[in-house]
């Protein structure tokens, strides 16, 4: 299975709606919340390219982006493939 690493706030509407679909899909993730990970938001901000807003989702390295192009992804058939490999 893919390794999914998901940066998020614990507000964030978002967020809990990519969770939900990663969740809905059977895969495991690993959840950095920025505002109580010291340095994860400096992070997201470097792998995302500046991207500050959450969630920024990351499948084996390659930046997916927030929810909605999660949902693109999806709805392309192409997350199913990405979850698969690794």
């Amino acid at each position: 299975m893919a390794r999914v690493e998901i940066y998020t706030k614990f507000t964030c509407p978002y967020c809990f709606r990519a969770k939900r679909l990663l969740d809905d899909k059977g895969a495991s993730y690993e959840e950095y919340e920025i505002t109580q990970i010291p340095g994860k938001r400096d992070e997201m901000l470097e792998r995302s390219n500046g991207r500050h807003t959450v969630p920024q989702i990351f499948i084996d390295g390659r930046h997916i982006g927030g929810s909605d192009d999660l949902y693109e992804l999806d709805r392309q058939g192409g997350l199913d493939p990405l979850l698969q490999a690794g």
